[in-house]
């Protein structure tokens, strides 16, 4: 059973299953829940919520063509600090912006996330997951686009603040 859960899955980002895609379900917290009090308002990317007509990739990646431009020219940090790999899958598609949501932090900050594959690096916001620090992290869908990882793998990312 556990085996059809992950072909099922392996088809998401498929056009013919992209309907299947619609708004969460009345009890999943809304993104707005987060505390991102943490984080100076002019370090995040704020993006408004992808439309409840929302079937194809670009339509849920509401991040802006400057938001993703600075996603990927800010330079690494002088004082940045490595915090750990992690093994990353898509987060929930309508929960806009860049970010990761990983047990490699403890509190939201500022951050980057590394994809040593194909040596793409991205500026995002780190969110706590309230997990582990080895339990796995999820990373937006428009975080997984510049970093140019295929959305339905499990990349091995490295995370630094």
């Amino acid at each position: 059973m556990l085996v059809l859960g992950f072909i099922g899955l392996a088809g998401c980002d498929d056009p013919a299953f992209q309907e299947f895609f619609g708004a969460p379900a009345s009890g999943v917290a809304p993104a707005e829940a987060i505390a991102v009090s943490a984080v100076p308002p002019e370090t995040t990317i704020v993006a408004p919520p992808p439309p409840p007509s929302a079937r194809t990739v670009e339509q849920f990646d509401t991040t802006t063509q400057a938001d993703r431009i600075a996603a990927v020219a800010a330079p690494p940090p002088p004082r940045e600090a490595r915090l750990g790999t992690t093994i990353a899958s898509l987060g929930s598609p309508t929960d806009p912006g860049i970010w990761m949501r990983t047990g490699l932090v403890s509190e939201v900050t500022m951050g980057r996330v590394e994809y040593p594959a194909n040596g793409k690096s991205v500026t995002l916001e780190l969110r706590p997951s309230g997990g582990p620090a080895g339990a796995g992290s999820q990373i937006s869908l428009a975080a997984m686009r510049l970093l140019e990882v295929p959305l339905t793998g499990l990349p091995e990312l490295v995370v630094f603040r």
